[in-house]
This record gives C-alpha cells, structure tokens and sequence, in this order.
C-alpha cells in the first residue's frame, strides 16, 4: 500500500513514514499540506495520513479537487492529541471527522488501522465477469 505522509515539518513527516512503513506501506514524506497535490501527482498514493493539525476545510477542499488526492481516503493522526482531548472547532464543522492518537496503537492496531482505510484503486470485473472455476481456462482442451 502506498501511503503519503504528511507532517508539520520533516521530522514528522519521516516519523510518520517510518511508522507506516514497518507494518510494510511504501511512504513517502511531505513537509506541509501544500505540496501534497503535486509529490502526490508522482507517488499515486492509496492512502493520504496527515498531522490532524494541519487539517482544515480550506485544505480538505483543495485536496478534494486535485486529480490526485480526490478520491484518496486521508487518516488524520496526531502524536500529541490524546483521544479524549476535542478536535479543532473549524474541522468539526466541515463534517464527521476523528483523529487517531498514534502513540497508543500497536504494530497489529497500525496495519488493520490502514488496511480499514483503503480503498481499491483501478478497474474491478463485476463478479458475473469472473470465473467461477478456479480450473476453468480459455484454453480448455
């Protein structure tokens, strides 16, 4: 799974990565939410996990009309905000929203966390389309 990291600065954005990265995602840090839309453009991201901090409408709205990020599901997490603390007013008020606290996830917590939150990407054969014989073949003698 290929997974966009963005974080406030470097540091974070590499922490983020490394820890997505160990229940085996392909990372790729991003210092601010800025440059998203364009390193996103060349990565092609499943999955966009960005600091909860940087997330507000204006940055939710602009990712949603980038080819690149538009139907790319985004986990927003935080290293600092604990479960129980409330989320920014002007994120709420754009719609559901939640906020992971990260440090409290383990390795497994990690990988069903971004395995919950991607979504197929591409073209998928309706089910009438496949075989329904795993021995059935084309070329069948």
């Amino acid at each position: 799974m290929r997974v966009l990291c963005v974080g406030r600065h470097a540091f974070l954005s590499e922490h983020l990565c490394r820890v997505f990265g160990e229940v085996g995602a392909v990372c790729e840090p991003v210092v601010g939410p800025a440059d998203a839309p364009s390193v996103a453009t060349r990565f092609e991201p499943e999955v966009v996990v960005c600091e909860g901090d940087l997330l507000t409408p204006v940055v939710l709205e602009r990712w949603a009309n980038e080819t690149a990020l538009a139907d790319v599901p985004v986990l927003a997490v935080s290293l600092t905000r604990r479960p129980d603390d409330s989320l920014p007013a002007d994120l709420c008020a754009s719609g559901p929203a939640a906020m992971v606290y990260l440090p409290s996830l383990g390795r497994a917590q990690v990988a069903a966390l971004l395995a919950t939150v991607h979504r197929p990407r591409g073209v998928v054969a309706p089910r009438a389309w496949r075989l329904q014989d795993d021995a059935a073949s084309a070329h069948q003698r």
